[in-house]
């Protein structure tokens, strides 16, 4: 099952976010990048399971829950202000790092193709909690570290190869071993 037109999909939605027009005020803004970061959560737990790929959707769940913990004990241990004034939850961002977290998943798992897209939606995440001041640029700059180190520590690239003839030699002689994934 291809599924490129999901990436072509992740690409043109992160566009259609991004239109300045399309967000007309703070409110708008936190809709959309609650949009992106839980689409993207979606995504990255719902392409393995399609592909039918239990250890990609585990890695995923795991790299976002350990993200988004990491997030909300930060939020505990520096209770910053929030730009808008409505609690002292704001360092660092948890929209942010889910979405981070998802992307990276998705890139080290599925490649450049799903993996730049998604990135692009993260971005968006980050600038939209920003426009909606919800979030100062380094709670989301600390969100997407947070995010891309849990993403890409958690999860293990998906290997395409299902077999392979491996040659080895020592000072005693030589020969091919052969494994296969099943």
């Amino acid at each position: 099952m291809s599924l490129k037109p999901l990436s072509m999909l992740l690409a043109a939605a992160s566009l259609v976010a991004a239109t300045p027009g399309y967000a007309k005020n703070e409110k708008s803004w936190d809709t959309a990048s609650s949009i992106g970061a839980y689409g993207l959560a979606a995504a990255a737990l719902g392409v393995p399971l399609v592909r039918d790929d239990m250890q990609g959707a585990l890695q995923a769940g795991g790299s976002m829950g350990a993200a988004k913990l990491l997030a909300i004990g930060l939020k505990e241990a520096f209770p910053e202000r929030r730009p808008d004034g409505s609690d002292r939850k704001s360092f660092p961002s948890g929209h942010t790092s889910l979405a981070f977290a998802a992307a990276s998943t998705m890139f080290e798992r599925e490649g450049p193709s799903f993996g730049v897209p998604a990135l692009a939606v993260a971005t968006f995440v980050g600038v939209a909690r920003v426009q909606a001041d919800k979030h100062h640029w380094y709670d989301c700059v600390a969100g997407a570290g947070i995010g891309v180190a849990s993403g890409f520590l958690i999860t293990r690239h998906r290997p395409e190869q299902t077999a392979a003839l491996i040659p080895w030699g020592d000072t005693k002689g030589g020969g091919v071993s052969f494994a296969m994934r099943f």
